[in-house]
């Protein structure tokens, strides 16, 4: 039986779309972001090229990292993989000019970043 790729998580996903896109771009950018879901969930990789033959527009940092173009380059989804394991962690999402400005290498998930930012604790 093929494994197949498992995404963590989905919610990061949502909460960007809901949370840090304009409404006005919502609808499209989520429609981008779940074409991209749904083909890597179907994806089985067993190292960078065979992800690189997929996806040709993706960067691939290390052997445990890739840097994923959404929506024409308009955004960049960054993930942690493991190939042996068949998991992809979403670690950082975020439009274009926001990623000049991290670091892709050291980068790690803040959960604070897809919080709703509207409700205060």
């Amino acid at each position: 039986m093929i494994q197949r790729v498992r995404i963590i998580a989905r919610s990061t996903l949502n909460r960007f779309v809901e949370n840090r896109v304009e409404s006005r771009l919502q609808a499209g950018v989520k429609r981008h972001l779940d074409a991209w879901y749904a083909e890597v969930e179907k994806a089985s990789w067993r190292d960078p090229g065979e992800l690189k033959a997929q996806f040709r527009s993706a960067s691939i940092v290390s052997g445990e990292r890739v840097v994923f173009n959404i929506k024409g380059n308009h955004f960049r989804l960054v993930a942690a993989i493991s190939y042996y394991f068949q998991i992809l962690l979403i670690v950082w999402l975020g439009t274009h000019r926001e990623y000049d400005e991290i670091d892709v290498t050291s980068i790690v998930f803040e959960k604070e970043r897809y919080a709703d930012s509207s409700h205060s604790n």
